[in-house]
């Protein structure tokens, strides 16, 4: 029997939020959050106003909270917030989407311009695949940089196809609920914008 493909997105889809900010408000707290988006809001304005692209104001971020953390602290971090943290922001009728497509026996894929270090160990429990944004690491430590590129818009795509064969499955049903998900819904054989219905 041929399978379905159901892909997710993360942020603002499954939960109810942006992770981003709330994993920065969790490792560095709620002053530090505030202090550095406000050295940082030039960059989130003109990104906003589409003149400075999304990756770059996303490296800016994460240099400012994240540079110079040993890969294994940012993991542990990541570990954490999954357990405690992500099961308050996860919307009812996501999982109530997700579990459909578990019973359906359908392949579940969860695709986020999030990095996957916080999502990972959530998503292993939901999805039989995670295709998210990549830290970059030199001698241990995060750069602040992205590995590759953000895992956005066209590069959703991109991402699902090194790891699929579109054409191998029936119907593709999508779920998102940004500009950052369109090529992805483009993909589906039923595409839900901002809707599980």
């Amino acid at each position: 029997m041929t399978q379905n493909l159901a892909l997710f997105d993360f942020d603002g889809t499954i939960t109810s939020t942006d992770t981003f900010i709330k994993f920065i408000q969790f490792a560095k707290g709620s002053a530090k959050l505030f202090i550095g988006f406000a050295l940082l809001s030039p960059y989130l304005i003109l990104m906003k106003l589409k003149v400075y692209p999304n990756w770059k104001a996303k490296e800016k971020v994460m240099s400012f909270f994240f540079g110079g953390m040993s890969v294994s602290e940012f993991n542990r971090l990541g570990a954490s917030f999954a357990k405690n943290e992500i099961p308050k922001y996860v919307k009812d009728s996501a999982m109530e989407r997700l579990k459909f497509h578990k019973t359906n026996e359908d392949k579940i894929i969860i695709v986020s311009a999030s990095f996957e270090n916080w999502i990972s160990d959530w998503a292993k429990d939901h999805c039989d695949l995670l295709l998210a944004t990549r830290v970059e690491v030199n001698e241990n430590k995060l750069t602040g940089k992205i590995m590759g590129a953000n895992c956005y818009g066209i590069e959703k795509v991109n991402r699902l196809k090194e790891v699929i064969d579109i054409d191998e499955f029936a119907t593709i049903h999508a779920y998102g609920d940004s500009r950052g998900d369109k090529e992805m819904l483009d993909l589906a054989t039923y595409a839900n914008f901002r809707s599980f219905n």
